[in-house]
């Protein structure tokens, strides 16, 4: 997949490693789950898990309104969350995960906007897992 395809906001299926796996000596994410591209760094991406689990950290998480389920092409009859407390780190250039054909929406500017922002006032607590 190329870089320029992925933009802030896209929703994308990607094996997501979560850190408490990374933590446990895992090295592969357990499932595809839709996942929000948040920026670019140089060719890499940032990569937000979007879960049906509840969150146990409200503050660090924001959950998916209906009409932003629909433009990201995310199933409107279950709750979901955007995570922004930790990120995973790919490179289109040189990934493994990243697939053509993973793109399965968008979120809107305002919306996703806002999730820019709650992310950068908890920049401190982001845990990042590299995927190389």
């Amino acid at each position: 997949m190329n870089a320029e395809d992925l933009a802030a906001g896209m929703v994308i299926t990607y094996p997501y490693l979560w850190f408490r796996e990374r933590e446990r000596g895992e090295t592969e994410g357990r499932k595809s789950r839709p996942t929000a591209v948040a920026f670019k760094i140089g060719k890499a991406l940032a990569l937000m898990p979007i879960t049906t689990k509840e969150p146990n950290h409200q503050d660090l998480s924001l959950e998916v309104p209906e009409i932003e389920k629909r433009r990201a092409g995310l199933d409107v009859s279950i709750r979901q969350w955007i995570i922004f407390d930790e990120l995973n780190i790919d490179d289109p250039t040189q990934s493994y995960y990243l697939e053509d054909g993973s793109i399965i929406g968008h979120f809107s500017k305002p919306f996703f906007h806002r999730v820019l922002n709650l992310l950068k006032q908890h920049v401190a607590q982001i845990r990042q897992v590299p995927r190389r």
